[in-house]
């Protein structure tokens, strides 16, 4: 089953154990055990894959140029003496070059968040994502740490900033997390105004909000009124708000609206309200997090080499029939069009491309608005076009009883991109080899910290869950809680 899966959870183990006919129900504990041994005969012992990750990235470097890893370690001290043979793993950044490649032709936006590794030795895992003009998901650089904290996040935003995302301009979505705004606030890190904007995930912002305010429907407005494309429909959804309770108002008027609010974000979200983390993990990492960490690191190379592939034949496919955009805005069209039929549009300057849409019901009795619309200056009064425009060369398809060459689609103005801008990022094939390089040579040993380990294996003690790594043990003693040094902490 562990081979299988190796996110398979403890209980579906001990509902598979109860099963037997050995006569006895085995523990939690015997059964978490019995998990931890057989993931590492298959995919590596625990603690050697700490030694392996170095020489595993070395061979990857060597073998694709352009490749970053970022590897920091902690030294050993041995008798007040320091150790230069072995180093404590403390944390690793990694990125590959299709994904900075690709990153160039995806949308100027990046989601940040971390998820737990549910590992021997826990720690975390920081994923950058980010999305091209066919809503395909892309993991685009990735850390391993210690958890979510200010020196964490600064040292893979960062590298993330050095390596990956140097385009000004760019959106950064994420959660409130202390650390995050630590990094971004910084001036030395190039993540403020007008180098790179931030944004909330609205999807934390209600889960915060509901620690204060109880009900489903107080968190349903809030979550309408950050959704609203303009300003009218913003103070629409904010004031039914009020009038529940002025507190609630109150409360989100301490965020500035630029940072969780769609009609203030000046188009930079591209109607993307959340971070995506949890379905990157689950369609495209799924079952890494419970992996020693060089088979973790393994397994991003091996997964991302399979999506573009996979991707790649599904561009090639499309530009095979002639599509000249890409799939997921194809459909958008087609559906768009077919809500056109009950709008009307009016000319009032051809030359500038500006008109109204008028929205009736099918029947074409009562009417449900209507929008003044503007090519020249792309902006239309529904904010669907201010929310999802694109900074590359744009192909408007147009109404054609008017002539006009612009594009009007249930007045939501959809920006398409083109099926040859989605194939640029997924022809970077010939970059992905076959890994399994390895290096022969003198490398430092990464050492675990023996009393850590031999709590978490034994006891899974506070003390040991609060430190990142067991084998990886990569804070200096000093760093520790001075009640808890002696109990965690016997030397290497």
């Amino acid at each position: 089953m562990v081979r299988a899966d190796a996110s398979v959870s403890i209980k579906v183990l001990l509902n598979a154990t109860a099963a037997t006919h050995f006569g006895f129900r085995l523990t939690y504990r015997r059964v978490w055990l019995a998990k931890q041994k057989a993931v590492a005969l298959i995919y590596g012992d625990w603690d050697e894959s700490y030694n392996e990750l170095p020489r595993w990235v070395l061979g990857v470097q060597l073998t694709m140029a352009g490749t970053v890893a970022v590897l920091k370690t902690s030294p050993v001290r041995v008798g007040g003496q320091l150790d230069e043979s072995r180093a404590y793993f403390h944390r690793v950044f990694w990125t590959f070059p299709p994904c900075i490649e690709a990153f160039h032709h995806c949308k100027p936006l990046i989601s940040i968040d971390g998820t737990h590794l549910y590992g021997k030795y826990g720690g975390t895992l920081l994923v950058a994502i980010a999305q091209d003009g066919n809503s395909n998901i892309l993991p685009v650089a990735f850390a391993l740490v210690e958890g979510e904290n200010a020196e964490s996040w600064s040292f893979f935003l960062s590298h993330l900033r050095e390596h990956v995302t140097p385009q000004p301009g760019l959106l950064v979505i994420s959660d409130r997390h202390n650390g995050i705004k630590a990094t971004v606030d910084a001036s030395d890190e190039g993540w403020l105004p007008p180098s790179a904007y931030r944004a909330f995930c609205i999807r934390h912002v209600a889960a915060n909000f509901a620690l204060t305010f109880k009900g489903k429907d107080a968190r349903r407005l809030l979550v309408n009124a950050a959704y609203a494309k303009t300003e009218v429909e913003f103070y629409y959804w904010f004031d039914i708000l009020r009038s529940e309770d002025p507190a609630m108002c109150d409360w989100a008027n301490r965020i500035e609206y630029s940072l969780w609010t769609q009609h203030c974000d000046e188009g930079r979200r591209f109607r993307h309200m959340t971070t995506n983390i949890s379905e990157c993990v689950n369609s495209i990492l799924k079952g890494v997090r419970n992996l020693p960490v060089c088979s973790l690191v393994k397994a991003t190379y091996g997964r991302l080499a399979g999506l573009f592939v996979r991707k790649g034949r599904e561009a090639e496919a499309q530009m095979g029939t002639g599509q000249q955009f890409s799939q997921h805005l194809v459909k958008c069209i087609e559906a768009n069009l077919k809500m056109a039929r009950c709008f009307t549009v009016t000319v009032y300057d051809r030359d500038n491309s500006e008109f109204t849409v008028a929205e009736t019901t099918p029947t074409g009795s009562f009417s449900l608005g209507s929008y003044r619309v503007s090519l020249a200056y792309q902006t239309c009064d529904c904010g669907y076009f201010q929310a999802l425009h694109f900074r590359v060369p744009t192909h408007w398809h147009a109404v054609p009883t008017h002539g006009l060459h612009g594009s009007l689609t249930s007045t939501r103005c959809i920006v398409l991109v083109r099926s040859s801008v989605f194939i640029r990022w997924v022809s970077h094939l010939p970059f992905w080899r076959v890994s399994g390089h390895h290096m022969m040579g003198r490398l430092s040993s990464l050492t675990p910290i023996r009393g850590v380990r031999e709590m978490i294996v034994l006891g899974r003690s506070k003390p040991a869950k609060e430190m990142w790594a067991l084998s990886a043990a990569g804070l200096h003693t000093s760093e520790l809680p001075t009640a808890r040094r002696s109990r965690a902490y016997t030397g290497a």
